[in-house]
């Protein structure tokens, strides 16, 4: 499903004007991003947790050339899905 499909079904369902859902889910999306900059994490009751964690640098090989790089380290965002979440999809 992409972003098109999405809105069009959450429309549907919320018997909106896809516009509006559009407006809706990209102030989720912004206030989410807003949320995460300023904390580690974010905790949705039923849905997660989404957390931003700091991978540490590391050495990596290239396979073909044997060439040894440095990766720096970075920030990485991960979810963890609640259990009510878990329980439904298994």
């Amino acid at each position: 499903m992409n972003n098109k499909e999405f809105i069009n079904r959450m429309a549907a369902r919320l018997d909106l004007p896809a516009k509006d859902v559009q407006k809706l889910v990209d102030r989720f999306v912004s206030e989410l991003t807003e949320r995460l900059d300023d904390d580690s994490s974010l905790s949705i009751q039923g849905f997660g947790t989404f957390e931003v964690k700091k991978k540490l640098e590391r050495v990596v090989t290239n396979p073909t050339t044997k060439q040894r790089m440095l990766v720096p380290p970075k920030l990485v965002l991960s979810f963890k899905p609640s259990p009510a979440m878990k329980e439904k999809f298994k």
